[in-house]
């Protein structure tokens, strides 16, 4: 019997975008289901009742809540297909650190930047430009984090850039400008189908940004 996969998501989320670039890689077919975050499917309330978030990964009935979570357990389920993550343990011990980097620096300093204005915003925009030069420094000359491949950290990472056109407009200035590394990064990634497939048009995002900014009144 087939694997039957399905993702609950929303689609300007970073976090599902992670899921959707991982199941890419590994040449998963899956069934999309979008939620409205203002009125939850019952399938999305039964199947993550404790943090009742997206995205949730459903694999043969089964839910895997949280998207770091998802993508190493795709990697670990579908290992026909080249890893995500390195078999060495230290090197796979220092991707899950970075990932776990992103994951608390890059939404929230990021989100401070369409959700703010003033000193708070600029608060929000060094921290978010340093940030990205701790990255740049831990990238190096790779072509990839994970090296001559796409990797776990690029999975977790990468779909931050879907949102950086968002951030730009939001905060009035040029992530190219102040880390031209991680922009080159990016576009490296976006040669890659399953991350250009799985990202939204930056344009699209970014409308979606203004729109919630003047739903909280923040213009």
């Amino acid at each position: 019997m087939a694997d039957k996969v399905i993702l609950l998501d929303f689609w300007p989320s970073p976090f599902g975008m992670r899921a959707r670039i991982a199941l890419a890689e590994k040449g998963i077919k899956y069934e999309y289901k979008e939620e409205d975050l203002r009125n939850k499917s019952p399938l999305l309330l039964q199947m993550n009742p404790i943090h009742k978030k997206i995205p949730v990964l459903v694999h043969n009935g089964k839910p895997i809540c949280e998207s770091l979570i998802q993508v190493q357990y795709i990697d670990e389920v579908w290992n026909d297909k080249a890893p995500l993550l390195p078999s060495d343990p230290y090197a796979r011990a220092q991707a899950r650190f970075w990932a776990d980097y992103v994951d608390k620096k890059i939404y929230e300093v990021g989100s401070k930047i369409w959700r703010t204005k003033g000193e708070e915003q600029e608060a929000a925009k060094k921290e978010f430009v340093e940030c990205f030069k701790v990255l740049e420094a831990e990238l190096g000359d790779k072509h990839y984090f994970g090296g001559l491949n796409l990797g776990y950290v690029d999975v977790v990472l990468v779909p931050f850039y879907s949102w950086f056109h968002a951030y730009e407009q939001c905060g009035n200035f040029s992530i190219e400008a102040e880390c031209p590394k991680i922009v080159a990064w990016a576009k490296r990634c976006m040669r890659k189908e399953s991350v250009s497939k799985s990202l939204p048009d930056q344009e699209k995002v970014c409308g979606f940004a203004l729109q919630m900014r003047k739903r909280f009144g923040i213009e």
